[in-house]
């Protein structure tokens, strides 16, 4: 029988809770790997008893989420496995990333200052929601950009669990990377990454946060291509930051570079994408004190940091643009 993409509320919230349930325990780099798997090689890579792979891997066969190979004992993940991936991305953002927000929403709304500090979001856990829906909704066009540009070193920054710089290194034996990321969990899931994918000696992970790179840019330094998904709307907030986190990436460049964001834009009207949209934006604005931009806002931002010109190129996301400024 062949089978789809979940088509109702209750498919898609079974599908995000069981992968979850996989990157949190783990699995989800056996899952993801695209190979034949074994539970004894799930429970290696996991950590996890047997016993308790073995429930979950009942689970995922019995939802579809996996199949069996001729091979007895043996699995792979289902044909439509990366797409159901990212609808479950949207849903693990919208509820796990942002777990602390909703659960304390009170007190987020009662005293800001005080929930921010008690109440802070997990770093793996938005790395892991933003590469599901990433992997679909933008990496794509960002891969292209790069891609045709020819580009060989590049940086990622807030990189993530580094799926990103992963995809080109891949795509060219030649290409370096460095990821930039403040969680010292996504950095440490991206160095893991990078070991399994077999690239980690042309990828350097630097745990900093992008407002440091105005003073010290030596991440980014001679890079050919700057990557920017869906960090860079912290740093503009603020003009006086965003002029001199911006300027500092531009004067970093390589003759010839340019900085790709894909990020979001304040309350996107239509209605695609506006509901989406009006949950990014009033988490971001609400519960983490920042407004985003509007699309010409953004362009302007990239024009006061001295780049020559902006193209925006559509992405996959609701209310998400992508922004290649070029030196």
């Amino acid at each position: 029988m062949r089978r789809h993409t979940p088509d109702s509320v209750a498919d898609a919230a079974a599908v995000a809770a069981l992968l979850q349930i996989g990157a949190e325990i783990g699995a989800d780099q056996v899952l993801d790997a695209g190979g034949t798997f074994t539970a004894p090689d799930m429970a290696k890579a996991s950590g996890v008893p047997l016993d308790g792979v073995t429930a979950y891997l009942t689970a995922l066969l019995a939802a579809g989420l996996v199949v069996e190979t001729d091979v007895p004992g043996e699995f792979r993940a289902a044909a439509d496995y990366p797409d159901l991936r990212h609808q479950a991305g949207y849903v693990s953002w919208a509820m796990n990333a942002n777990g602390p927000f909703i659960d304390h929403a009170r007190a987020f709304l009662t005293d800001p200052a005080e929930a921010a500090r008690a109440h802070r979001r997990d770093g793996r856990r938005v790395a892991v929601s933003s590469r599901w829906i990433g992997e679909r909704a933008f990496y794509p066009q960002l891969v292209e950009q790069v891609v045709a540009s020819g580009a060989l070193r590049v940086t990622d920054l807030g990189a993530g669990s580094g799926a990103l710089l992963i995809d080109l290194l891949r795509e060219n034996p030649a290409r370096t990377g460095t990821a930039v990321d403040i969680s010292g969990a996504a950095c440490a899931a991206a160095r893991d990454a990078a070991l399994a994918a077999g690239v980690h000696e042309r990828l350097t992970v630097i745990e900093r946060p992008i407002e440091s790179l105005a003073d010290d840019p030596g991440p980014v330094a001679g890079a050919e291509a700057v990557l920017a998904c869906y960090v860079m709307h912290d740093i503009v907030a603020d003009d006086r930051t965003a002029q001199s986190v911006l300027g500092a990436l531009r004067d970093a460049l390589a003759p010839g570079g340019f900085l790709a964001v894909a990020d979001a834009v304040s309350y996107a009207p239509q209605p695609e994408e506006r509901r989406f949209s009006a949950l990014f934006t009033y988490l971001h604005s609400t519960f983490m004190n920042v407004r985003l931009p509007t699309e010409q806002e953004w362009s302007d931002k990239f024009a006061a940091a001295g780049f020559s010109r902006t193209r925006t190129v559509p992405i996959g996301l609701p209310g998400g643009r992508l922004f290649v400024a070029s030196r």
